[in-house]
């Protein structure tokens, strides 16, 4: 035993390590204690054992490893780090654990391996268990499979992923050992319960015994699917519930959801695929060529057996599936098509995705071939199609299928149809656009009438898939021509359907409950279906989302019944013959006028057109038979008539017909010849194409357009082309583009190009310009051909036009009935035209003649491409290039072209591969969109060439590339696996060039195919790829995968990588989450195409952000001459236009506002996800952290400038910021702290050009802040200011000078005490200089701002300053005690205490340098100069200095006035006495100016700075000796004005200290009634102040997570308490503005739903307060105004993508309203919220409120239209005067019924009434005069000249109407307004009753004191002075209002009468008596409000004690007043 003793007091760790296996079994039973004891899953404790736990479970002692297995287990399931040891410990565990003997060992084993699966190491445990299968080992063998079966079984599949274990099976099939064969056909059981028939498949190559047996156990297996039992630790909620479903006996739903789970396994993934192209006969290619059948039989059977795997290798299958083609297309034996048919359905089911690209190919002959009779060939046939089809898209073989729809051959047509109805039910609302089916349909709908009844039943299949599929909505409108019986035939087939998947027509019933394609798709749609499709649809989301002003597209439905209608509602007629023409013209004319018609005398003629044109005029529209009139007008002379008058007015009556009748295109045959002769004319000419237009609204412009253009060019007269042309460019304009043929009449403008004249040619030109507006670059393809001086004049025409919008149109054509917008809006959307210039640009590429050249591509042109000699190869290429030159526009049947020039991109010679590449491009251009099929085929081998050695040709492919993509959009090229492989190859250029294709692409995509998770992997093998520029390249891809495929998906992905690799890929992909790019907004529409039907076009035009790349909202092709982005680029061009196109990218913005990028940033580095910018010099880290970071919001080529290796392109970089500072003053902001960090890193360059340039920026940069009202935060300051301060040690002069002045500007956007620690770290420098120059820095900012500025205090900062008065260099002593200078100038003799002990030395030389500078200040000039007195007043404290702005500035403009007063704001004075502080002047009137001098007007005095700082000792605010008094008041009043708009400004602060202090001020003034009026005037101001700052704290302070959140809420507080002090007084509440209000709400009801107020401590006292505070708004502001803004805010918000809760909360406050309208009704203003909720009908018209989710809204407004029809009845229809046009407003016609439905109560009601009084009626006709009258009057007081005539008026109008009501006036103004009133009428009335003295110029006439009187050099009245001083009383609250603070009830006993107060001229003793006996009043009131104030001095808004005794300052005004007095007098 004695050994023992060795190892008992060990350590557990390393007792379980020793080499006794007795200690360690000791260890390993304390192990296992301590693992169960250890509480925290974290505990440090854990990390010793780490190395240890696989030692534990292979331990070579069986009785120890026991233990050991025990301990492991514990610690697993104990630990958080137990995952980082998973590999090791299941390896150990299958080598040594389960070969022991022991079940107990190996049931733990067992155990140990589930348990890590349940810590989420599935993976690892898998990986291990199956490399166990490999062990010689039998037992090991099968105690893995046994383990994988129990993790299956408890798992399920979803976890233990089932396709590496299926492969494995069929070889433990085939063991030795029965032990293992047993247990694997166990394990089959339990996959085959999760999987079921997917497992056959691999099965099949078992013996037939076993799979016999395996058969019988299947069958005993239950029907129901297993469930998951055992749950992973992220799945805990899935184990509870799967615990409570225990708890309940297991409920069924449940089962259901996982059955999905269960058929989800496809059994294609978990086999293997076969390679079976080196497995072909050799002489396949040879044999298939023979003539006879048996030999081409024989190669068709050997190739046959191979393609029978189910899963074949993916390879280049290109030569066999041609081969195959041959046979199927021309081999006459039928057996040997069936089989060739066969190997092609076995091919397409075998590769799956890959074989889209030969599909293009095969599906035209698989076609061409159903003309075959025989069964079997059809069928065999039929399942190629079908199996080509699940390899691509419906969209891909559309051309195909189309071509063969007209065959002659019924079988073909019937197959076809046959085929689509097949290929329909594999499609869902989303792969089926309406751009797709639409052609389907049409040819369907051809074949539904075909004279084949096999054919006519396959149309009808067809149609009712398609039905079936998308619902009968969308199918409907194609089916228009075809009548009841077919239709129902088609509805019958319809509902046989059975969908793919089992579903019974999923769109059936969806199609029939929403819009059709207008709501589902959109989401989804582009992603499903390339370009044309994208184009319909984003189309449609876009007009939804547009809102508001696009008008009349209610619904689908209607869309679909308008595309039918406009054939049927167009209004034809029959040509009628001379006589019936006369017989009718002769009903409706005068007899005269037919008689006259052809008179020989002009004059009556003109006579009879005149008569003419009165009838016509009068006429009615039903009755006008126009045909005949203008037959008549036709009648000789007719068109040749001479005489101009007459011919003048034979064209207005044209005009006017087609006007005012139903004019048919009948009706304008007859006319148009004469109109078209007449256009150019130069008298009659404007009258014709008057008529042109007229005949444009009634019978469509597209049409007269082609009629016109055809009739101008048909005869030889040049002017009359011109003329015409000129129309036509006008009429564009007005009518819009929508349905315009441009082929109809593009040859005739050609002519015109053409032309001699050149007249003609210019028109033809401008017609060209308006058209390009409208289509974009494509419309110079179809004038390509022209001599080059003409295409110049064309080019230069549409460079006028770039970036214009279309005007919105302004003329439709007439249609009858109501769906009038509707239509024109809808028929160029069904013609897939789509919107926007995208749409446009489609159009005109289906508009261009395209030649197919498949003939020309010969089978000897492609052997030429292919052949061996080169030079031959590069004939064949030329020849290839030269065919597709010539045809111009191609169809996207190229023959066997693509293969062909495949083989020549990988060709050896490098110039047949650029020869390739240039052909592609001219490809591209020349194919248009059908390029879409060859991506697959030729678009992915583009890719490949990325891969060449050469640079030269890496850019050429690149080129052709993005040419294609440009064409082809980018989803064809991320569909299937193709992109994947390319990435996967390890070739570094392909990897870079790639990947740099993608960063720069998926930015711009909405949405991307789920393929693209395929790169994923190989993304993150390029993230450690031994080449430094594919990583880069990589890391950069990073977020723009992130952006689409997510975080989550992402970090998932990365969860297969090896522990080391893992770690790095998710520190990488954290970065990269930071910085992720948003998904671009679905693109607004604009310019374009569709621009007729929409006025407001060019408003979104405007809206979008790019708006001069109209012609293609893609944002990412690059714009092509001059700025265009058009979308087929310059065809043909394409090398020219590249070079162009480099210049150009940079016209684009170089910075990308990105919203919260800038936030997240700050919280990614308080958080630690990336590193702090903090070094001491710049590390690679943080260059590559910088460059991550900018790469989302700097434009690339702006980046790749700014770390470029050269400085020069830094130089030119930087040229370019400072071009754009103020363009892109936003985005700047938005990257300020990125710049920022740029520019440190340019500080440690040491190049001065570069430095130079840098600091010339940063002046210009702080100096846009400064303007911008920025403040830096303090994460921009901490990254930039330390490295700035580095710079002020420059040996330069003019380096420092210039730091220098940007330490200046800092400090305007940065608190100066702020910036104080960064310098007075800089004075720790080694840098000597830098010391020197930091310390006069801090002087300056002493000197400046006053004591406050030294953090953290002012006696730590100046004991570290004094420190530096004994440094060894020169100039760092000189200005250590200039320092010290500066803060003795400011505090004075405390200066000594503040710098602590010094050296004798150090003192001396400091009391010397004070002393010298006390001399130079006293030899200063001590006085002022006038006017800088006016700005810089010094108070009797000497530190409050306060710079005030030079008055300029306008103080009722919030200009967020912040800014403006920041330095005072720091100025705080620390240290003032406190028994002798200044007095506050804030509220005080500047005597001493009246003093001075009685002509000038008063300069507005100074206010002097509080001490806002000090929050929380009690403020006093200085009582405001004034009360408001209206707009008009003078000089007086703009100093309390200025005063109240300093503090205004304050609320905005974005300091929240500053804030709280303005609102505390304004709260004192608020809470005290009497002094509340002093705001009177400033409400709006105050809001707008408010509820900016509400969106600050919103948007800015919430996010920023160093803000103490308490604070925020003491903020929310103070504002709150403020509103509703503010609006519990309805005069002030009542001042608000409709605007004003209406941000206010949208404000509070914002915060309301803030859910981070919540969060925070007291959050839902603060809702609750809001709460309360809207319903005071709404109750007291002005009703009218409140009812506005809710309802602008609820438009608003049902137009943009507000939160449904917003919307919510309006419409509850609107009911709120119509609750009190009973009460509120006579003080609304109805003319303006009915012509608001005019507006709102109009932007959200009723289809579109029942569009939206609940019907709340459309609820809320009748019920406030109906509120208000009860209450004012019929009357209300007279308030509808401010509507324009009434007739067409919805309102009305609403209110109307309303009215109507209501008519019989009111009008029983109003009859009782008037029998009551017989002047009631008149009264009330009057009452409208009445309120004008008053309003008259009111006018005429407030106004200065007419003040005393109005009160004239108003008292003969009381005198008149001695019961008027003159409450609803008063009730909005002031009180001081309405006493004065008030004595004006007592005033008047004393005069008339001859009571008063007639002299009444001492009435002052305005509302307040008239300065002008002084200034005209009259005698000044003492009552001037006596107004005064009442003004004053009356702010001291002792005005003997009802609202006074003292005494007010005794009050009315001390006002004399009034005819003594205002006698003319009462002697000065009177008034002086008066005056003395108020001011003792005055003294006694002030004395008793501080008591009153001092007993609530714990309030934080008092501080300052008053100064002086309140008696001496009375005293002291008392005097003054006598001066001023006997002065004046």
């Amino acid at each position: 035993m004695g050994d023992d003793s060795e190892w008992i007091k060990l350590p557990i760790d390393q007792k379980c390590e020793h080499k006794v296996w007795k200690a360690r079994l000791n260890g390993y039973e304390e192990a296992l204690k301590l693992f169960q004891k250890i509480g925290d899953e974290k505990s440090p404790e854990w990390g010793k054992y780490l190395g240890l736990i696989k030692k534990f479970v292979t331990d070579s002692n069986a009785v120890a490893q026991l233990k050991g297995l025990e301990a492991a287990l514990a610690f697993i399931e104990n630990a958080h780090v137990a995952g980082k040891t998973a590999g090791e410990v299941v390896s150990g565990v299958v080598t040594k654990v389960f070969n022991q003997p022991k079940a107990r060992a190996k049931e733990l084993g067992t155990d140990i391996c589930l348990m890590y699966i349940e810590i989420e190491k599935a993976e690892v445990v898998q990986d291990e268990l199956l490399k166990g299968l490999d062990n010689k080992n039998p037992k090991i063998v099968v105690s893995c499979i046994e383990t994988l079966r129990k993790a299956l079984s408890e798992f399920g599949s979803k976890i233990i992923t089932l396709k590496p274990i299926v492969k494995i099976l069929s070889k433990q099939f085939e063991s030795r050992e029965k032990a293992v064969r047993d247990e694997v056909k166990l394990l089959a059981v339990e996959i085959y319960k999760w999987i079921r028939d997917a497992l056959r498949p691999p099965l099949q190559n078992i013996t037939s015994v076993q799979l016999k047996e395996l058969e019988e156990e299947w069958v005993k297996l239950p029907s129901s699917p297993p469930k998951q039992t055992r749950f992973l630790r992220s799945q805990q909620d899935l184990k509870a519930k799967f615990e409570q479903q225990q708890a309940h006996a297991g409920d069924q739903s449940d089962g259901e959801d996982e059955e999905e789970t269960v058929a989800a396994v496809d059994p294609y993934e978990l086999l293997e695929a076969v390679e079976i192209l080196s497995k072909m006969p050799k002489d396949f290619y040879d044999k298939i060529e023979a003539k006879k059948w048996q030999e081409r039989k024989e190669a068709l059977e050997a190739v046959e057996a191979l393609t029978k795997n189910p899963k074949l290798e993916n390879g280049d299958y290109g030569d066999l599936v041609r081969a195959l083609k041959k046979v199927v297309g021309k081999d006459a034996n039928v057996m040997l098509v069936t089989v060739a048919a066969k190997c092609l359905a076995a091919l397409a089911s075998g590769l799956r995705k890959k074989f889209g690209t030969y599909a293009g190919q095969v599906v035209p002959t698989v076609l061409e071939k159903f003309k075959e009779k025989k069964p079997q060939v059809v069928q065999a046939l039929q399942e190629a199609i079908d199996a080509i089809f699940l390899t691509t898209t419906l969209q891909n073989l559309s051309e195909d299928i189309l071509a063969v729809m007209d065959n002659k051959n019924p079988s073909i047509k019937q197959q076809a149809s046959l085929f689509l109805a097949r290929s329909f039910r594999h499609c869902t609302q989303a792969t089926l656009p309406k751009s797709v089916l639409k052609p389907f349909c049409a040819a369907l709908v051809k074949q539904v009438n075909d004279s084949a009844p096999e054919v006519r039943d396959a149309a009808f299949e067809a149609l009712g898939t398609a039905m079936k599929v998308v619902g009968e909505k969308a199918v409907n409108p194609f089916l228009s021509d075809l009548d009841k019986l077919k239709l129902d035939k088609i509805k019958e087939s319809a509902d046989k359907v059975e969908l793919a998947g089992g579903k019974k027509g999923a769109g059936g019933g969806g199609g029939e409950k929403k819009p059709a394609a207008k709501a589902p798709p959109p989401a989804e749609a582009p992603t499903k279906s390339s370009a044309p499709p994208r184009k319909t649809q984003t189309g449609a989301a876009s007009k939804s989302s547009a809102g508001p002003s696009k008008k009349g597209k209610p619904t689908c439905a209607v869309a679909g019944k308008t595309k039918k209608t406009p054939e049927s509602r167009e209004f034809t007629e029959t040509e009628l013959s001379v006589e019936v023409c006369e017989e009718r013209a002769a009903g409706v004319l005068p007899a005269s006028c037919v008689q006259l018609l052809d008179s020989a005398n002009w004059k009556e003629r003109l006579a009879s057109m005149e008569e003419f044109q009165r009838a016509v005029e009068t006429m009615d529209k039903v009755e006008m038979p126009c045909q005949a009139l203008v037959r008549m007008l036709a009648k000789k002379p007719g068109w040749k008539e001479t005489n101009f008058q007459v011919m003048q007015m034979k064209l207005h009556i044209v005009a006017l017909v087609a006007q005012r009748g139903q004019f048919s295109k009948t009706s304008a045959s007859v006319v148009l010849d004469g109109l078209v002769d007449k256009v150019g004319d130069i008298k009659c000419g404007g009258k014709a194409k008057e008529g042109l237009t007229a005949i444009g609204e009634a019978c469509s412009l597209p049409w007269t357009a082609e009629q016109v253009v055809s009739m101008a060019f048909a005869q030889k007269n040049p002017k009359n082309q011109a003329e015409t042309l000129n129309w036509l460019a006008n009429a564009m304009k007005e009518f819009g583009f929508a349905g315009i043929n441009v082929k109809g009449f593009i040859n005739n403008v050609k002519t015109a190009l053409g032309a001699t004249n050149p007249a003609v040619r210019t028109s033809a030109i401008t017609l060209l310009g308006v058209m390009y507006l409208y289509m974009g670059a494509p419309l110079r393809m179809f004038f390509e051909d022209e001599k080059p001086a003409l295409l110049s004049q064309i080019d230069a025409e549409f460079e006028k036009m770039q970036g214009q919008s279309p005007p919105a149109p302004i003329r439709f054509t007439k249609k009858s009935g109501a769906v009038e917008e509707g239509d024109e809006g809808e028929e160029p959307e069904e013609d897939g035209g789509g919107g926007g210039g995208g749409g446009g640009g489609q159009d005109i590429m289906d508009l261009l003649p395209r030649t197919d050249i498949g003939d020309k591509i010969t089978s000897d042109l492609v052997s030429k491409i292919g052949d061996k000699n080169w030079k031959i190869r590069k004939e064949g290429l030329d020849e290839a290039a030269a065919i597709i030159s010539e045809a111009k526009f191609i169809t996207a049947n190229i023959g066997d072209l693509p293969m062909a020039l495949k083989g020549r991109l990988g060709d050896s010679n490098k110039i047949l591969v650029q020869q390739a590449l240039t052909l592609l491009q001219q490809l591209s251009t020349a194919m248009g969109p059908g390029l879409k099929q060859h991506v697959k085929a030729l678009g992915i081998p583009i890719v490949t060439v990325l891969g060449d050695s050469k640079p030269n040709v890496r850019a050429a492919a690149m080129t052709t590339l993005q040419a294609w993509v440009e064409q082809t959009g980018m989803k064809e090229w991320l569909e299937g696996e193709d992109l994947s492989e390319e990435l996967k190859k390890e070739n570094p250029f392909l990897r870079q060039e790639l990947l740099g294709w993608l960063a720069e692409k998926l930015p711009t995509l909405r949405t991307v195919p789920g393929d693209l998770m395929l790169c994923v992997p190989h993304l993150y093998a390029c993230l450690e790829d031994r080449n430094g520029d594919v990583r880069k390249k990589a890391q950069d891809a990073l977020p723009t995968f992130m952006m689409h495929l997510g975080y989550d998906k992402m970090e998932k992905a990365a969860g297969k990588l090896k522990s080391a690799s893992k770690d790095q890929v998710l520190a990488m992909l954290e970065k990269a989450r930071a910085v992720m790019p948003a998904k671009p907004a679905a693109p607004a529409k604009t310019g374009g195409g569709k621009g007729s039907a929409e006025p407001s076009r060019a408003a979104s035009a405007s809206r979008q952000p790019a708006s001069e790349d109209f012609v293609d909202n893609k944002p990412d092709v690059k714009k092509v001459r001059g700025g265009v982005a058009g979308k087929k680029g310059a065809a043909g061009k394409k090398p020219a236009a590249k070079s162009q196109k480099d210049d150009e990218d940079r016209s684009g913005p170089i910075f990308i506002l990105i919203a919260n990028a800038k936030e997240q940033r700050i919280k990614d580095e308080k958080q630690l996800k990336i590193l702090k910018w903090n070094f001491t010099t710049p590390r690679d880290e943080y260059l590559e952290q910088l460059k991550t970071q900018m790469s989302t919001c700097f434009a690339k080529w702006l980046q790749d400038e700014l770390f470029h290796f050269d400085f020069q392109r830094h130089v030119k970089a930087i040229g370019v910021m400072i071009e754009r500072l103020e363009s892109e003053s936003d985005a700047t902001i938005g990257c300020l702290d990125l710049i920022l960090k740029w520019f440190t890193l340019r500080f440690f360059d040491t190049n001065t050009t570069v430095l130079m340039k840098v600091l010339e920026y940063l002046k210009l940069l702080f100096a846009m802040l400064n303007r911008e009202n920025y403040h830096l935060t303090e994460y921009e300051a901490n990254s930039f200011v330390p490295y700035l301060i580095l710079k002020v040690g420059e040996p330069k002069d003019v380096v420092r000078k210039d730091v220098r002045a940007i330490l200046t500007m800092l400090c305007k956007v940065y608190p100066a005490s702020k910036v104080f620690p960064f310098l007075m770290d800089g004075t720790k420098s080694k840098n000597s200089k830098q010391r020197a120059e930091c310390l006069e820095e801090l002087g300056c900012l002493i000197e400046g701002y006053g004591m406050n500025v030294c953090q953290p205090t002012p006696a730590k900062s100046l004991k570290e300053i004094a420190v530096h008065i004994g440094d060894r260099d020169t100039s760092v002593r000189n200005a250590a005690l200039n320092t010290v200078v500066a803060v003795y100038n400011v505090c004075g003799d405390q200066v000594y205490k503040l710098i602590g002990n010094l050296s004798e030395k150090d003192m001396s030389m400091l009391e010397e340098r004070i002393k010298r500078s006390a001399k130079k200040t006293i030899a200063a000039p001590a006085k002022p100069s006038a006017t800088e007195r006016s700005q810089k007043e010094h108070p009797t404290n000497p530190n409050a200095t306060f710079l005030r702005k030079p008055l300029q500035d306008d103080p009722n403009k919030l200009k967020l006035m912040y800014r403006t007063y920041r330095i005072q704001a720091r100025q705080n004075a620390q240290h003032s006495e406190s028994s002798h502080p200044s007095i506050p002047k804030e509220f005080q009137l500047d005597l001493d100016m009246i003093e001075m001098d009685q002509n000038r007007v008063c300069e507005l005095p100074d206010l002097v700075q509080h001490k806002l700082d000090e929050l929380l000792e009690p403020i006093m605010i200085p009582e405001p000796k004034m009360r408001a008094i209206s707009p008009h008041f003078d000089d007086l009043h703009n100093s309390t004005s200025s005063t109240i708009n300093f503090v205004i400004s304050q609320v905005a602060s974005g300091d929240i200290n500053n804030s709280i202090q303005a609102l505390a001020q304004i709260d004192e003034v608020l809470r005290q009634e009497d002094k509340a009026e002093v705001m009177s005037g400033h409400i709006d101001q105050f809001l707008i102040a408010t509820f900016m700052q509400l969106r600050l704290i919103y948007s800015t302070h919430m996010a920023d997570d160093r803000l103490d959140k308490r604070d925020i809420i003491k903020l929310y507080s103070c504002i709150i308490g403020n509103m509703l002090s503010l609006f519990s007084m309805e005069s002030l509440a009542r001042e608000a503005s409709m605007g004003v209000l209406k941000d206010l709400m949208h404000g509070l009801i914002t915060l309301m739903l803030d859910a981070r107020v919540e969060d925070i401590e007291d959050g839902q006292q603060v809702i609750r307060s809001v709460n309360m505070l809207v319903t005071r708004v709404l109750e007291k502001s002005d009703q009218t105004n409140v009812i506005s803004a809710l309802l602008v805010l609820l438009q608003d918000s049902l137009v943009t993508t507000a939160p449904t809760m917003f919307s919510e909360l309006i419409m509850k406050c609107l009911w709120r309203i119509i609750r009190f309208l009973p009460e509120t009704i006579d003080s609304i203003n109805l003319d303006r919220i009915l012509l608001d909720v005019h507006n709102f009908m109009k932007v959200c018209p009723k289809e579109k409120l029942k569009q939206l989710k609940g019907d709340v809204p459309h609820r809320t407004l009748k019920t406030l239209l109906h509120t208000l029809c009860k209450l004012k009845g019929a009357e209300i229809l007279d308030h509808l005067s401010m509507i324009e046009n009434r007739n067409e407003s919805e309102l009305e016609a609403h209110l109307r019924r309303v009215v109507k439905h209501s008519g019989n109560l009111s009008g029983l009601k109003s009859d009782r009434g008037n029998e009551k009084t017989g002047l009631r009626t008149e009264d009330r006709m009057s009452k409208a005069k009445v309120s004008d009258i008053l309003s008259e009057i009111f006018k005429k007081i407030g106004s200065k000249e007419n003040a005393k005539e109005g009160l004239t008026e108003l008292y003969e109008y009381k005198q008149k109407y001695s019961d008027a009501d003159l409450k609803p006036y008063l009730k909005n103004t002031s009180q001081f307004f309405q006493s004065y009133v008030e004595r004006g009428l007592r005033m008047i009335e004393s005069e008339r009753e001859g009571k008063a003295r007639t002299q009444t110029s001492a009435v002052i006439p305005q509302h307040g004191v008239d300065f002008s009187l002084s200034s005209n050099n009259e005698e000044v009245k003492p009552a001037v002075y006596y107004e005064r001083l009442k003004i004053l009383r009356q702010r001291q609250g002792l005005e003997n209002t009802s609202r006074g603070v003292g005494g007010s009830e005794d009050e009315p006993q001390q006002r004399p009468p009034i005819s003594s107060l205002l006698s003319s001229k009462p002697s000065v003793a009177s008034s002086t008596d008066m005056l003395h006996s108020k001011l003792s009043q005055l003294k006694e009131s002030r004395e008793l409000y501080q008591q009153e104030h001092n007993a609530h001095s714990h309030s934080p808004t008092h501080a300052h004690t008053r100064s002086a005794s309140p008696a001496a300052n009375l005293d002291d005004l008392k005097k003054r007043l006598e001066r001023i007095k006997s002065k004046r007098q």
